[in-house]
C-alpha cells in the first residue's frame, strides 16, 4: 500500500466546532487516502474524536484555553519535530499556529486571521461570507474535495447498556439538550422545555435530559417543572451522549455542541436560536428544523443579551417548537 502524507490538524476547543472540523477530515481523506491524520486537541475531544474513522489518534492538547505560554508551544512543538509532513491550524488565534511553527513542519495550511504572516506556509482566504459558517470555513482549508456532512460512528453494546441503565430500553423517547457552554444568550428557557418535555410525555415519548455537569442545575429545573423526564445531565460521558442521542427518535437542542452530535448519528433534530444565526452554523442533516424568531437585535452573537430582555427566547413559544418536532417525529428515515 502507498504511504500518505502524516497530518497534524490543531483542532478546535468546542464540542461543536470538533464535529464540524469532520468536514476537512472527510475531504483530506478523500484527497489522501492513505494519509495519517492526528489532531492536537484537549482531552476531553478524545472520545468524541475516536468516533471518526478518518483520525489515526488524539494528541493531548498540553496548555489551558487561551494562555499563551510560549515556552511551553516551544517545547511541546519540538516534541513533534520530524512526524507530520502538513499541518492544518484550525483556530484562527496567533498563538495556535505556534506549535506546528516550532514543530518545523513543512506545510503548515491556515487562514491568516491574528496576522500569522511566516507561522504559516500556506494561507487560505476566508471570504467575509464563511467567517461564521464554521463548517464550510474549516472545508475550504483542503482546497478540495467533497464537502460532505460530519458522520460519528456509534458504538452499539455501549448504547444498548446505556438504555438498559437508565431505564430507556425498548422506549421512544425525545432527547433535550437545554444547555449551552456559550452563555445564557443560547438557551431557551428552561420553562420552555419543561413545557415540551410535558407535551411529549402526553404523546407518549419518554424524555430524557441531556447535558454535562455544567448543565445540571438547568435539566433539575426542568425536571422538577416536568416529573417524568430522566434526568442525565452529568451522569454521562461525551461518548455516552452520542450513543443515547443516536437511540432517540428526536433531538431539541439550542445551538450547542450537541445538536451538531444529533445531527452527525441522524437523529432528526429541532434546532432553538436565540443570539446566533441558523445561516451560519446549522445542523448539517436534512432531517432537521431550525427555529428562529429573526428578532431585529439578533444574532448579535453575545453570550449574554446585551439589551437585557432575552427576547430572542423567551418569547419563541413552546407551541412553535412542539409542532416542529411533530413534523420531524412523522416523517420516517431514509433507507
Amino acid at each position: 500500500m502507498a504511504e500518505g502524507p502524516t497530518i497534524l490538524v490543531i483542532g478546535p476547543r468546542w464540542v461543536g466546532d470538533m464535529v464540524m472540523a469532520q468536514c476537512l477530515f472527510a475531504a483530506l481523506k478523500e484527497k489522501h487516502p492513505h494519509a495519517a491524520i492526528d489532531v492536537l486537541a484537549p482531552a476531553w475531544a478524545a472520545p468524541l474524536v475516536k468516533r471518526m474513522p478518518e483520525i489515526r489518534c488524539q494528541i493531548d492538547f498540553p496548555l489551558m484555553p487561551g494562555a499563551l505560554e510560549f515556552r511551553s508551544r516551544r517545547r511541546f512543538g519540538r516534541l513533534l519535530r520530524g512526524r507530520y509532513d502538513m499541518a492544518y491550524v484550525l483556530p484562527g488565534s496567533w498563538k495556535s499556529a505556534l506549535i506546528p511553527f516550532f514543530a518545523r513542519i513543512p506545510r503548515r495550511v491556515g487562514n491568516l486571521r491574528e496576522m500569522r504572516y511566516g507561522l504559516l506556509t500556506d494561507i487560505v482566504p476566508l471570504p467575509d461570507a464563511l467567517k461564521r459558517r464554521t463548517a464550510r470555513a474549516y472545508f475550504g482549508l483542503a482546497r478540495g474535495g467533497t464537502f460532505r456532512a460530519p458522520r460519528l460512528t456509534v458504538d452499539n453494546t455501549n448504547q444498548a447498556d446505556l438504555l438498559a441503565r437508565f431505564g430507556l430500553a425498548g422506549k421512544k423517547f425525545v432527547a433535550l439538550m437545554p444547555g449551552a457552554e456559550f452563555g445564557p444568550a443560547k438557551r431557551w428557557p428552561s420553562d420552555h422545555y419543561a413545557g415540551l418535555a410535558r407535551d411529549m410525555m402526553a404523546k407518549g415519548l419518554a424524555v430524557a435530559l441531556l447535558g454535562s455537569k455544567n448543565d445540571a442545575d438547568v435539566t433539575s429545573e426542568i425536571a422538577a417543572l416536568a416529573p417524568g423526564a430522566i434526568d442525565l445531565a452529568g451522569k454521562t460521558r461525551l461518548e455516552d451522549a452520542i450513543d443515547l442521542i443516536a437511540a432517540a427518535k428526536l433531538a431539541v437542542s439550542n445551538d450547542s455542541g450537541l445538536m451538531h452530535v444529533a445531527a452527525a448519528v441522524g437523529t432528526p433534530i429541532v434546532a432553538v436560536y436565540g443570539s446566533t444565526s441558523p445561516e451560519n452554523t446549522p445542523p448539517l442533516s436534512e432531517r432537521s428544523e431550525l427555529i428562529w424568531l429573526h428578532l431585529s437585535c439578533s444574532p448579535c452573537h453575545k453570550k449574554v443579551c446585551p439589551l437585557g430582555h432575552l427576547n430572542c427566547l423567551k418569547t419563541l413559544d413552546v407551541a412553535r417548537v412542539s409542532a416542529a418536532a411533530d413534523r420531524l417525529l412523522k416523517v420516517p428515515a431514509a433507507a
